[in-house]
């Protein structure tokens, strides 16, 4: 794939992303309201397999193999997102002082936990995709050329605040 490519699929992405229900309601100041992303019951399948279809298509820009969903890192990042939304803080540690490694274990995962981003925010996931690949560190995880599994999970408040959790192992 060209670099072309690459930047043109980065482009199409970020920009389905951007799709609107309308003209956006302006509050007392004139400026835009901000939206709040709610998941609808039922398309958990839905957020997951767009994340991971946005993912995969970053790696392969990147020369990377594609990843594929686990299910026991889906738990362990479902476990966690829950957590974090407990604590009412987005790090990487538990409630119960539990690590990502030691919540991919319990979990059942085999493999070896790469990595872990997580995120604290109102956003879509392709939004917050963009704002994991905007930090080196972040973004370091999502193209990790060994890494051949994927958990992604969220928990949403009622209120709409998403508690965004993505494992990688291998």
């Amino acid at each position: 794939m060209t670099p072309f490519h690459g930047f043109l699929l980065t482009a199409v992405l970020a920009l389905s992303a951007c799709a609107t229900a309308g003209p956006p309601r302006l509050g007392a100041d004139g400026k835009p309201l901000p939206r709040v992303y709610m998941i609808q019951p039922g398309s958990e399948g839905a957020v997951q397999y767009r994340l991971l279809d946005s993912v995969n298509a970053l790696r392969a820009a990147r020369g990377a193999v594609p990843l594929q969903l686990n299910s026991q890192l889906n738990a362990a990042a479902a476990t966690h997102s829950r957590d974090m939304a407990v604590q009412n803080r987005p790090w990487h540690f538990g409630s119960d002082g539990s690590s990502p490694i030691d919540r991919v274990r319990r979990a059942g995962y085999s493999g070896m936990m790469l990595g872990e981003n997580i995120s604290e925010t109102f956003e879509t996931e392709l939004e917050t995709l963009s704002a994991w690949m905007a930090d080196p560190t972040t973004a370091a995880v999502v193209v990790d050329p060994a890494a051949r599994d994927l958990g992604f999970a969220w928990y949403q408040e009622p209120g709409g605040k998403l508690w965004w959790t993505m494992i990688t192992g291998g």
